[in-house]
């Protein structure tokens, strides 16, 4: 009698594992043999012969919004060191922490999307749709420059969206993934105003972690020039608003995808709380500069090299009396919650959903605290005080009541997440054209 034997396809891990001792006599991937490492030929073998299309040929709809995902490197403060893992020895100066993500690649040519590989940033751009209007995304997958073993499919996943057609939403096991050196289209007609997420949901322990998530909100058909809602309804309408995207980083997992090793999932314990990809007092730099039209690369905020692929700013500056919106999203793997000292807030909208019972009640509240788990969003509004001076403006608090949660690397002094709400006297600042700006 024979034991039946029972065989299954190796994942990229078993890999891994089986090379490891050949791998691990490099000193990092930079000096595996680069004939051992071709992504391209692999994709290549499998793939049929590319499409030549021809003057006349569908191409499909010009899409709204073109992303590429790859690698790339991100700064952590270096005085919060947390060694082995960080500052990584691999990281060119001045980052030091690895990462997977994504960045808006729209309307660069070819060649400069292919040249944004190592340039992704944390956390993904932040984009919006408009209710009932169609919405065309295409997802470029660059590959991964510093870990072109890894042959990795990415997928771009609307987290909470609802009436996605199967097909687009992303969850590779019922829909599909984008291979290396791929594209795919997705299309949305939303339905449902509200603050969303996305993230890759292709290896997504390991892809949600590396950096691979950001926002997403559908805007309201309530919306007029003029006048700004955060749903259908008058009463979440506001004047500024502010993205406060929550994760964070635990610095093994990022040091052992630079390292070609294999983290242990279970000993998960962050040293890093990110606000919108930085942590305090970085939190309160400017934003970024945007695209530079000649290399497609970010610009980096002035005097801030280090920065340079964390774009977004957590500085919320507002008027005396302005109604603010905080769009609050926790993309992380652990349970936040986030205090406005001194002022409260109106919690407006949870997961997407304005807070109104079926009879049309209001289920709105008063707080000075958010509680956000993992996968969630909150949105609150507040009425900004009045100024009070006598310097250029009053300064509140926005943070982590866990306080510890507010240091970098568990070293001493305030870091993490944390920022600033600043408010200037009436009429100082222009309208807001963007949010967080």
């Amino acid at each position: 009698m024979h034991k039946p034997t029972v065989t299954r396809a190796l994942s990229r891990r078993d890999f891994i594992k089986l090379g490891g001792g050949l791998l691990g006599v490099a000193a990092g991937s930079s000096l595996v043999t680069r004939a051992l490492l071709q992504p391209d030929k692999v994709v290549e073998s499998a793939a049929p012969a590319p499409v030549v299309r021809t003057t006349g040929q569908a191409q499909g709809p010009a899409p709204n919004l073109h992303m590429a995902a790859s690698d790339g490197w991100i700064y952590l403060p270096r005085d919060a060191a947390v060694p082995p893992y960080h500052p990584d020895n691999m990281a060119p100066d001045p980052f030091t922490t690895y990462i997977f993500g994504f960045r808006n690649v729209t309307g660069l040519a070819d060649n400069l999307v292919q040249a944004q590989k190592m340039k992704m940033q944390a956390p993904a751009p932040t984009f919006s749709l408009v209710e009932g209007e169609d919405f065309v995304l295409k997802l470029t997958n660059l590959g991964l420059q510093m870990r072109p073993d890894l042959i990795d499919s990415h997928t771009l996943h609307f987290h909470g969206f609802r009436n996605a057609l199967p097909i687009f939403d992303g969850e590779p096991h019922s829909s599909v993934a984008v291979p290396i050196i791929r594209d795919l289209t997705y299309f949305y007609r939303p339905h449902d105003a509200g603050t969303y997420m996305y993230h890759c949901h292709f290896e997504e322990t390991e892809h949600v972690h590396m950096g691979m998530v950001g926002v997403v909100y559908v805007k309201p058909a309530l919306n007029s020039p003029g006048h700004k809602y955060a749903y259908n309804d008058p009463a979440t309408e506001y004047d500024r608003e502010f993205i406060m995207f929550m994760n964070e980083v635990w610095c093994e997992a990022h040091w052992c995808d630079s390292h070609i090793q294999l983290p242990e999932w279970s000993d998960y314990q962050p040293e890093f709380w990110l606000l919108n990809g930085r942590v305090y007092p970085d939190t309160l730099e400017p934003n970024g500069g945007g695209t530079d039209p000649l290399t497609g690369d970010l610009i980096a905020p002035p005097g801030r090299p280090d920065l340079q692929y964390q774009p977004v700013s957590s500085l919320v500056q507002v008027d005396e009396g302005d109604r603010v919106l905080l769009r609050f999203v926790n993309l992380g793997y652990i349970e936040q919650s986030m205090t406005l000292a001194g002022v409260m807030m109106r919690m407006v909208g949870k997961d997407a959903t304005l807070l109104r019972g079926r009879n049309g009640s209001d289920l709105s509240y008063a707080t000075q605290t958010v509680s956000i788990a993992a996968g969630e969003s909150a949105d609150a509004i507040f009425v900004a005080p009045a100024y009070q001076g006598p310097g250029p403006y009053d300064t509140y608090l926005l943070y982590n009541r866990n306080l510890g949660r507010l240091s970098n690397g568990g070293h001493a002094g305030y870091g993490g997440q944390m920022t600033e709400v600043r408010v200037f006297p009436s009429g100082t600042l222009p309208p807001q054209a963007e949010p967080n700006t």
